[in-house]
């Protein structure tokens, strides 16, 4: 017994089309979607980090910490974080710091992690946002310059020169 051929109707020709609409139409959909993210310059653009205005605080005498800062660019289309700060002038103990606000306005510390470079943004450093703790050497006088290397979890390393300034001078 043979199997009767497979006739085209005009039934069978618009059941075909109507199950085929809905993939083909999720398809032009996802395919414009990718066009506009490439043609906004968002496709495959990784995190472009720039270090301006490092500073690092003149420590007071017997405070055995001080503060350093950076104004950080991320000019790319992807987020980067700050994971880690060296200095050669140091010997360890540098920290990552974000600021807090209590409720009665005082301001504290809070160690952290990493801190994070938004895409096309700017993390800038301030005694009120974020900074980096280091621990204070007596032998620094305003104007040296302490080098510094900020790593990031996606650019890697940028080597940054911070100037050492007076607190509110800067």
């Amino acid at each position: 017994m043979t199997s009767p051929a497979w006739v085209p109707t005009r039934r069978r020709l618009a059941d075909t089309a109507l199950a085929a609409l809905a993939p083909v139409c999720a398809c032009v959909l996802a395919l414009g979607g990718l066009a506009v993210w490439a043609v906004t310059g968002n496709a495959g653009t990784p995190a472009r980090i720039g270090v301006t205005d490092a500073r690092l605080f003149l420590p007071s005498q017997g405070v055995p910490e001080t503060a350093a800062f950076f104004k950080i660019t991320n000019t790319g289309g992807a987020q980067d974080r700050l994971v880690e700060v060296t200095s050669s002038e140091v010997a360890e103990g540098i920290s990552l710091s974000s600021h807090r606000m209590t409720a009665a306005g005082a301001a504290y510390r809070r160690p952290t992690d990493s801190l994070p470079i938004p895409a096309g943004g700017t993390l800038d450093m301030s005694p009120f946002t974020s900074d980096v703790t280091v621990p204070a050497a007596a032998r620094w006088e305003g104007g040296d310059l302490v080098p510094f290397t900020l790593r990031f979890e996606h650019s890697g390393r940028v080597e940054a020169l911070a100037v050492v300034v007076r607190p509110g001078t800067e």
